[in-house]
């Protein structure tokens, strides 16, 4: 799953969320990395609405012009913990890797005290 699927569907775990307030949650949660322009969040959430991860929650017509929400559905949660979930080993393999390196590939002091 590509980072910016990833944060939408995190940023949607939370509370259903029209698209400037996912922009703006996204840029959040990804400390500024990930920044979403409107074509590009539109169309990942028509793919996200289409596969069923993502449903419209609610429509509002905001100063003439409508403003669609959008939550995160069943199959979009189940996707997102188990990723999630697939990362989390990653981290975990990764961590132990540079464990075993770092105590293999310390550098070694000869004679004297450190």
């Amino acid at each position: 799953m590509r980072e910016p699927t990833f944060m939408i569907l995190t940023a949607l775990a939370g509370e259903p969320l029209h698209g400037y307030g996912l922009i703006t949650e996204v840029a959040r949660l990804s400390d500024g990395r990930v920044s979403l322009r409107p074509g590009t969040l539109y169309g990942a959430l028509d793919r996200l609405v289409d596969a069923g991860l993502v449903a419209v929650e609610r429509e509002e017509v905001v100063d003439g012009r409508l403003r669609r929400y959008y939550r995160l559905a069943e199959g979009g949660a189940d996707l997102l913990a188990a990723e999630t979930e697939r990362m989390r080993r990653n981290v975990a393999a990764a961590t132990a890797r540079l464990k075993t390196r770092t105590h293999r590939g310390a550098p070694r002091l000869s004679g004297g005290t450190a």
